[in-house]
């Protein structure tokens, strides 16, 4: 378990909260499913943080395991501000609850889910999705849609930089479509129910995250990396590595979400990037091996495992149409990467 206390996490903290007029989510309350995954576990610590400093901010975390929810927030369990919710996303959200931001953040987000839970991948991101709205609609809150750089699939024409205006190009004759076509449905959902019940919902496609609040039964690649490298061992490739990615640092996506919370336009979609943290797969490995002074080998997946992996080798998002409405970041990948594992080897 992650040291919350941690200086450099707290750092992050700090960071997240200089979003521009952040203010203006003094005294509202926040809807926030998937709580214990690895974007909402540190939205909520950076929101907490905010209270501490007399924000009034109400939280309702949803999430499926009560335990799971008390290893993450357990210094919380006594505080006004906070509120858990056992329930599956799947299930609509209850009558009473009125609040004024949502984000839906509970997904099945790593291969091995979408390798050998592809029905409930869908359900979830779609019947997910599908809840908050409605419960927008009831009571007028601003949704904030977490969508994923998996919706643009592969390059069709060896496009530089995905913009957000890119239409896609993806593969519906595998399982793993599961994640980002029920990605893509649920964008669709959001933009209907601003036409047809006018609820307010802004969209944020977001590259491919890591950080310390990462979860230990993440399969990405990233993520395996950073365990490998924790637990002092060789990191293990499952490619060539020639994949170049947009990474993002979880607090870069997170204080990006609140930035567009605040500043974003209706209907609009924005995807969520940095030009310092695009990076090669092999590098990243080679970072996270030079962090533990181990080296990297080279290995080929499992057939599960493949099934899982996506094909994509080139995945840049343009960060464009986010930096003008004034948010970028200022954290490379590799110190990213370092403060990740610096975090989590603190007990």
């Amino acid at each position: 378990m992650m040291n919350k206390q941690h200086p450099l996490y707290q750092e992050d903290l700090q960071y997240i909260l200089k979003t521009q007029d952040i203010e203006t989510i003094q005294n509202k309350s926040f809807l926030i499913t998937g709580s214990t995954g690895l974007i909402g576990t540190c939205l909520i610590d950076a929101l907490m943080l905010y209270n501490q400093l007399g924000a009034n901010i109400k939280i309702f975390a949803v999430g499926r395991s009560k335990s799971k929810a008390f290893e993450r927030f357990r210094m919380y369990y006594n505080n006004p501000y906070f509120h858990f919710i056992e329930q599956d996303v799947r299930v609509p959200l209850p009558n009473e609850l009125m609040v004024d931001y949502i984000l839906p953040l509970a997904s099945n987000t790593h291969p091995l889910a979408y390798s050998e839970y592809p029905i409930e991948t869908i359900e979830i991101n779609v019947k997910g999705v599908e809840h908050a709205l409605k419960k927008a609609s009831e009571c007028g809150a601003v949704v904030i849609y977490p969508s994923s750089v998996e919706i643009y699939g592969n390059t069709r024409n060896n496009e530089d930089v995905f913009s957000e205006d890119y239409t896609g190009n993806l593969n519906l004759l595998n399982a793993r479509s599961c994640y980002p076509e029920s990605k893509r449905l649920s964008e669709s959902l959001c933009q209907s129910y601003l036409i047809e019940k006018n609820v307010c919902v802004k969209i944020a496609r977001l590259s491919r995250v890591f950080g310390p609040t990462m979860l230990e039964n993440d399969t990405k690649a990233s993520s395996q990396f950073l365990l490998k490298a924790l637990r002092h061992e060789d990191i293990v490739l499952k490619s060539n590595g020639e994949q170049f990615f947009s990474y993002t640092y979880v607090s870069d996506a997170v204080s990006a979400l609140l930035h567009i919370l605040i500043h974003g336009i209706k209907g609009q979609v924005y995807n969520i990037s940095s030009d310092l943290s695009n990076i090669h797969l092999k590098d990243f490995a080679n970072l996270c091996a030079k962090w533990a002074n181990k080296r990297v080998i080279y290995e080929l997946p499992s057939e599960k495992e493949n099934k899982g992996y996506s094909i994509a080798m080139k995945a840049i998002m343009s960060n464009d149409r986010l930096s003008q409405i004034g948010w970028y970041s200022t954290i490379t990948v590799e110190n990213a990467i370092k403060r990740t594992l610096d975090i989590l080897s603190c007990p």
